[in-house]
């Protein structure tokens, strides 16, 4: 497998933070009101006293932004490794359907009124419903082919959908209607610090993990054959990875709805940038991902100021036509993992 030098890695790495530091100061700084960015500054560093500024900045804006790069980054590092284990390039949580089975997850267990901790494990049984449905429809004969795999994922997606709308809408509360716009569209609004904690945690653990596991995925990408002839167990590595990937998803889903295309764009321009090796590639993901999302929810948030876009929306608006592109290149068998 061809590797980068650990030079343009670096690079590359200096480069996305760069760019992720430089939107989250812009995030912080602009929308339906405006601060200067002296005044930002300040409140970071405490220089500032009590104000409208620093209320803005440290109780509004730093969560929302901090939770979009830790969702950016969890969803760019799923993606990433589900296009591994499933050795397509199509493959994100969005198009398979977990992000669907997760928001259909949460929304049960909110209609019947269970508390916040089961929420999330209703997302994550969702997720992994919808998960291994796709798979299970997808892969024939030993095989799997990237049409049998979009349609799957779309059948499911739109079923799970339906069903997440049949559940609220039959439902007397107003609140219940408010939570299946957020998820149906994916946002950030929601963020407080007492949302962070969970997801950060989850990704923190998740990128560590994953870390560990990537030479058994840089494995996968030789097929099945050949990754079970250097030693590895495939059906049981895939099978907690897929685990992990749908807990990691369902943890996001829980706090900023479902946000697509995230995980399908940042993971082909990570590869095209570092190559397909995945110690290079699943760090240089998470960053790029952070970095996308914060951005996309800056412009979601300033495009139509004092409206806010949902930023699921603009993520939507920009991976429809990536995915497209995607489709059309693999068509002509040009390859997406080269």
């Amino acid at each position: 497998m061809p590797r980068t030098s650990p030079l343009r890695r670096t690079l590359v790495c200096a480069a996305l933070t760069a760019v992720l530091l430089a939107g989250a100061v812009a995030g912080l700084a602009l929308g339906s009101a405006r601060i200067p960015v002296s005044e930002v500054l300040a409140a970071l560093t405490g220089r500032s006293g009590p104000g409208p500024f620093t209320t803005i900045v440290l109780d509004v804006r730093l969560p929302r932004v901090l939770l979009a790069a830790v969702v950016g980054a969890g969803l760019a590092l799923v993606g990433a490794v589900l296009q591994a284990l499933v050795r397509n390039p199509v493959a994100d949580p969005y198009l398979l359907g977990i992000s669907s089975g997760a928001s259909t997850g949460a929304a049960l267990v909110v209609v019947f009124g269970i508390g916040a901790v089961s929420m999330s494990v209703g997302a994550f049984a969702g997720a992994m419903v919808a998960l291994l449905v796709v798979y299970a429809m997808a892969r024939r004969g030993g095989t799997m082919t990237t049409g049998r795999l979009v349609l799957a994922g779309v059948a499911v997606q739109y079923v799970l959908s339906a069903l997440t709308s049949l559940v609220l809408v039959t439902s007397s509360e107003k609140e219940h209607l408010r939570a299946l716009l957020f998820w149906t569209l994916g946002g950030l609004g929601q963020a407080r610090w007492n949302t962070l904690a969970l997801p950060a945690l989850v990704l923190l653990a998740g990128l560590v993990l994953l870390l560990a596991l990537a030479r058994p995925l840089d494995l996968l990408l030789a097929g099945e054959e050949g990754a079970t002839t250097l030693g590895l167990e495939v059906g049981r590595f895939r099978a907690a990875a897929f685990v992990l990937a749908s807990l990691v998803t369902a943890v996001l889903v829980t706090v900023s709805g479902s946000i697509g295309f995230v995980g399908l764009m940042v993971p082909h321009a990570a590869r095209m940038a570092v190559g397909a090796a995945h110690r290079a590639l699943l760090p240089v993901a998470a960053l790029g991902g952070a970095a996308f999302l914060v951005l996309a929810d800056l412009a979601a948030r300033t495009v139509a100021a004092p409206q806010e876009i949902p930023v699921g929306v603009l993520t939507a608006l920009t991976g429809g036509p990536f995915f497209l592109w995607l489709l059309r290149r693999s068509q002509r068998g040009e390859g997406a993992w080269a």
